[in-house]
């Protein structure tokens, strides 16, 4: 399943932001699919389990990256998150709308910290193009995942670095940002990204199993419900194999 890191890649650097998610994935296939040399990028910040992690490599390594670094940054010292606190994340259970207002998964500065991390590493490898896989149709209500944030970040880049200031011109790709989920599962599959690879559950088991039930997994469902298309996902209490 498995593939060692594609060193010998050719085309233009650029980090892409992987983690081990769906969008993610189907992110880092767009910019392979667009000839670029994809430095994957994800970062350990405290979130409730890592088995995203293990995705995000597998994920990587399947799609062609030419290298994988995770990153460790302590968010849970701050908390103030159902993904980083003891707060409990929310489930179609509890009678909340998705979308409507900023749930309790939204973790403070979350994208902005990633977003510069990705940046740092892309000045070092002097490439100016960055890739994130943030949604603003079908998503949680996340300030952080919305257009105007994303052209924030972009102007910042080219404010706040040393290439910036000497000329060069970074770019934020958000390719997902106005599509739906299902467009999302087609242009994966097109790709072919497998997404039983990936790990999209914001309380998933040690295994990767998905709880079926957060915001996260319902809007994972239902684009493939809505995309006519098999969902490929391990739930818990279902075996894996």
């Amino acid at each position: 399943m498995q593939n060692d890191f594609d060193m010998n890649a050719t085309g233009k650097p650029a980090v892409v932001l992987v983690s081990g998610g769906m969008d993610s994935a189907v992110v880092l296939a767009i910019a392979r699919e667009q000839g670029y040399a994809v430095h994957a990028l994800s970062v350990r910040y405290g979130q409730r389990h890592t088995s995203e992690l293990d995705a995000a490599d597998r994920v990587a390594r399947m799609l062609g990256a030419v290298a994988h670094k995770t990153v460790n940054v302590d968010l849970r010292s701050f908390g103030g998150s159902a993904l980083t606190d003891e707060i409990e994340v929310p489930t179609d259970a509890d009678g909340h709308a998705i979308g409507e207002g900023i749930p309790s998964t939204y973790v403070p500065a979350r994208n902005t910290i990633m977003l510069s991390l990705a940046l740092g590493w892309a000045e070092v490898l002097g490439a100016t193009d960055l890739f994130c896989g943030v949604n603003a149709v079908d998503y949680s209500g996340y300030p952080d995942c919305r257009p105007e944030f994303i052209a924030g970040f972009e102007q910042l880049a080219n404010l706040a670095t040393k290439a910036g200031v000497e000329g060069s011109q970074f770019r934020v790709h958000a390719p997902l940002l106005r599509m739906s989920k299902a467009d999302i599962v087609r242009e994966g599959l097109r790709l072919g990204v497998d997404f039983a690879q990936t790990v999209s559950c914001y309380q998933a088991d040690a295994a990767g199993r998905a709880c079926g039930h957060c915001d996260a997994c319902c809007l994972r469902t239902k684009g493939f419900i809505d995309a006519g298309a098999h969902d490929p996902t391990h739930y818990v209490g279902v075996a894996i194999g």
